[in-house]
């Protein structure tokens, strides 16, 4: 049986459908997924295969551009200022030897706090209001600022508590009011009880019998940073595919990992940050975006025990994904296979969601294929 596809693409992006039917007729039989790109602020490519257009998925970490681009923009504003200590808005966050970290440090994931000595329960993981004050009594696991690790499920509600702290609203509040409601995108930090219908349950990996024996053979142990990290090393340890299914995540969208969108949901929020979009100017002025798009942390990950890159709260996906964007792209993956990202260089904005988590985790590989193809158009458009 044969995935249909179903949308469509601007001239010149023909290529792009093309590539998506070849990876559909390769995968899975029961695939679902979408493609969605801008180009300038206009919608180029617009393809989805199972599901339908208007379905939603959970994208695990790509929730962290959405978090990030709200302290962009208020840094942008200069309600926060990136060189100045979190505990000049956080004071209780000074607690065993976190006082000197800046705001700049903590978003590059140099705080030490990846998670705390005896885990999270599911209800805790939910709210980011819950996971702050966990965290600011945790002591960290390396001097803040003299190393970095992903801070996989609490680098939003850190930043999170800092926007609080600022504002004296959510970071989901002021999400929604200054980016999802005004460009109508299909990305929620908390998802309306209206949209439930919308959305699609993750599906768990399902690995070839090569790739179970690979997964099998990486090291691990229950006290590792990476365990703590990924809250493997409590009694009720997350079962992160299938953390979108729970509905108090949905509801309650946890700016780490919490978010729900469609592939047209990711690459508008990109579209908008970069680019004029219906007449709207761009989210951020140029200096905003080149500054959270530059390397500041670069090199050994301890948590994730390989080389990565990162931005401010964005991931540096020229550096980490895909090497032929230009320098300063900005984005963020998800564990589930998902991948968002600008290139403000040029002018592209690009959004993949699908159903079933991807081996190995992070951004799917197919992305490799699908982003290139979708560059290598843009680039023949000029």
């Amino acid at each position: 049986m044969t995935t249909e596809i179903h949308g469509t693409v601007a001239d010149g992006f023909e290529a792009v459908r093309q590539e998506f039917a070849a990876f559909v007729a390769e995968e899975q039989p029961d695939y679902e997924g979408q493609l969605c790109a801008h180009l300038h602020g206009r919608r180029v490519v617009d393809l989805w295969a199972g599901g339908d257009a208007d379905s939603l998925y959970g994208v695990y970490s790509s929730t962290k551009g959405a978090a990030h681009l709200v302290v962009a923009l208020l840094v942008q504003d200069g309600t926060l200022e990136l060189d100045r200590k979190v505990t000049y808005y956080w004071p209780e966050f000074a607690a065993e030897g976190k006082g000197q970290l800046t705001l700049r440090e903590l978003i590059a994931h140099r705080a030490g706090v990846v998670g705390t000595d005896t885990g999270f329960s599911p209800q805790e993981l939910a709210d980011d209001r819950q996971l702050a004050e966990r965290l600011a009594d945790q002591r960290p696991f390396w001097r803040p600022g003299t190393a970095f690790g992903y801070h996989a499920l609490v680098i939003g509600a850190l930043t999170g508590e800092v926007v609080r702290r600022a504002t004296g609203r959510t970071l989901q509040e002021v999400y929604e009011e200054r980016v999802r409601a005004p460009y109508g995108l299909d990305f929620f930090l908390g998802l309306p009880a209206a949209h439930e219908p919308r959305f699609r349950t993750a599906q768990p990996m399902a690995p070839t019998a090569e790739q179970r024996a690979l997964l099998d053979s990486l090291p691990g142990g229950p006290h590792t940073l990476a365990a703590i990290a990924f809250n493997r090393h409590t009694a009720e340890p997350t079962d992160l595919a299938l953390l979108p299914n729970d509905p108090l995540v949905r509801a309650k969208g946890p700016a780490s990992v919490g978010g729900v969108a469609s592939a047209r949901g990711l690459a508008g929020l990109y579209a908008a940050a970069i680019s004029e979009v219906e007449g709207k100017a761009p989210l951020l002025k140029e200096d905003t975006a080149a500054e959270f798009g530059q390397f500041h942390s670069v090199g050994y990950d301890l948590v994730a025990r390989t080389h990565k890159s990162y931005g401010l709260g964005f991931q540096a996906v020229a550096d980490t994904w895909h090497p032929f964007l230009g320098v300063g792209a900005f984005g963020h993956s998800g564990a589930g296979g998902c991948q968002a990202f600008a290139d403000p260089r040029s002018g592209l904005a690009y959004g993949y969601t699908r159903r079933r988590f991807a081996f190995p985790g992070g951004a799917a590989p197919e992305n490799d294929r699908l982003a290139a193809a979708v560059h290598r158009a843009a680039l023949a458009s000029r």
